[in-house]
């Protein structure tokens, strides 16, 4: 979409408010999609117009066809979550007024217990909800492609062929000479894989598979909101914690808070929802970053970019999240060595210069 179309979104929340652009919010920030926020006519509702942004790379597997048909099936088995209303014919999702979990508001990335209570119990009542209680919701993927319930390996294995052929084979002709100066080769994957196999067999349940602060939002009467389900899939539980912790970054006294609790109401539901916590955590825990190494050196690389110029003020940090990353990633990778910072920053100028020479060729 160019800078000057006017988009799907824009133009139907131009529509819906009767050409009143003053009950119009937005775009709102956000990766996956380009967001408005409207008032209704009647003044009483709040939706959310948006549409996917066309030029965005995706770098999560998605597993449901809709995030509105599965907030449908949802609405009371999760308690707040958004509603999905009808408008003209068609469903919108209806936006929560309150302000997101910001990720230094509290000393040390420390969230409220009241807060973290909340995250416990939105948990539990995933955990309620396996394959059978959304069969009749459409999926994306293929019925062969989706692992069989319990198979907590073949369900890890999807999501490194996910990355493997959709994040770094997809992208290799624009990213793959940096991602081999960096260190990381086509092998990563086999180490990868060996690193992480043989997790112990859990029942699915569901999974957001995204809850970071900013998917929180804690409204006026200090009620907590789950938003953003579109990369949400049925799969190990476990899973969805090591995805939860990794993202968060809580102190370390509240991370072993929030994996006992996670143990304490997974196992009332399910006794086996929690088998193998103690060693597969951790493998869990190696594949995110592990992953995270995949979609960050092409995040970081583009955000160099973007603009009118090469970010030249902006690359010493950029190479300093780099090489924290792979360090972090690189057990899981089976990588021999990390690149130091003023390598990474030449790593990162010369892919800015071979696409300055390519569009000049």
């Amino acid at each position: 979409m160019s800078p000057q179309a006017v988009s799907d979104a824009r133009q139907l929340a131009a529509e819906m408010s009767g050409g009143d652009s003053s009950v119009v919010t937005g775009p709102l920030k956000g990766y996956h999609h380009e967001t408005y926020v409207l008032r209704l006519l009647d003044g009483t509702q709040i939706v959310k117009v948006r549409e996917p942004r066309s030029e965005i790379l995706w770098f999560d597997r998605r597993c449901f066809e809709s995030e509105e048909k599965l907030l449908r099936a949802l609405q009371g088995e999760l308690t707040r979550i958004p509603e999905v209303l009808d408008v003209a014919g068609m469903g919108f999702q209806g936006f929560i007024e309150g302000r997101t979990l910001p990720a230094r508001r509290w000393a040390g990335g420390r969230v409220p217990d009241a807060v973290l209570d909340q995250i416990v119990e939105l948990f539990r009542q995933m955990a309620r909800i396996g394959p059978s209680r959304l069969e009749d919701v459409p999926r994306r993927c293929r019925l062969e492609d989706r692992a069989a319930d319990g198979d907590t390996d073949g369900f890890l294995e999807r999501l490194i062929v996910f990355i493997e052929e959709q994040v770094y084979l997809k992208n290799f002709a624009q990213f793959g000479a940096l991602f081999e100066e960096l260190g990381v080769r086509p092998d990563s994957f086999t180490h990868l894989r060996k690193h992480v196999a043989g997790l112990k067999q859990r029942p699915f349940c569901l999974l957001h598979a995204d809850l970071h602060r900013k998917n929180f939002v804690v409204d006026s009467q200090g009620e907590l909101w789950t938003i953003d389900w579109e990369l949400a899939m049925l799969g190990d539980p476990l899973y969805d914690l090591a995805t939860h912790l990794y993202l968060m970054r809580y102190p370390k006294d509240q991370r072993h808070r929030m994996t006992e609790d996670w143990r304490r109401v997974v196992e009332r539901i399910n006794p086996d929802g929690a088998y193998g916590l103690e060693t597969d955590l951790d493998s869990l825990l190696d594949f995110k970053r592990a992953q995270s190494v995949f979609t960050d050196v092409i995040r970081v690389s583009l955000s160099l970019s973007e603009g009118t110029g090469f970010n030249w003020l902006a690359l010493p940090l950029a190479a300093r999240r780099l090489q924290r990353i792979l360090s972090a990633a690189a057990q899981p990778l089976g990588l021999t060595g990390v690149p130091s910072q003023p390598e990474i920053m030449t790593a990162l100028v010369r892919r800015q210069r071979s696409l300055l020479s390519a569009a000049d060729s």
